[in-house]
């Protein structure tokens, strides 16, 4: 009866060598899915874009003084607010507070804030009200900055 053992491992192992000789079957490729050509076309290309004299630069206009008609500082731009077609849906006015401490948000239409350019090329603010105006408006608050109820 030990002879029976000994030929079942004589067996697994002559067959070893064998299947380790099987050819791996082949994944199967996947069929190609038709698309346009790659082409050298300027659709394919990043777009770059050179500043014009005229271009309004966020980062120059975040923090410009905003004054009234009797060219009173009343404010300062503090934000810029884009709708989901990266239109300008508002500014964010900073009113009130020293060194914005203490200082409210008021969210203004854009065609309510006038943009000019000064003598030197600086950007130039101004809105018609006062500071009281800009103080009773309902504040502008932050989308995830609301105060817990």
């Amino acid at each position: 009866m030990t002879l029976r053992p000994l030929l079942c491992a004589l067996t697994l192992l002559a067959g070893a060598p064998a299947l380790a000789q099987e050819p791996a079957q082949a994944p199967k490729e996947a069929a190609p899915i038709p698309a346009q050509p790659a082409t050298l076309n300027d659709d394919l290309r990043t777009k770059f874009v050179a500043q014009a004299p005229e271009d309004v630069v966020a980062s120059k206009l975040i923090g410009t003084t905003i004054r009234n008609g009797a060219n009173e500082s009343i404010g300062s731009v503090a934000d810029i607010v884009f709708d989901d077609k990266r239109a300008v849906k508002s500014y964010v006015v900073s009113v009130g507070g020293f060194l914005g401490l203490n200082a409210k948000y008021v969210a203004v239409a854009p065609e309510t804030l006038k943009l000019s350019r000064k003598d030197g090329g600086a950007l130039d603010a101004m809105i018609e009200t006062d500071k009281d105006q800009l103080r009773a408006a309902p504040e502008y608050v932050y989308l995830g900055s609301e105060p817990k109820k």
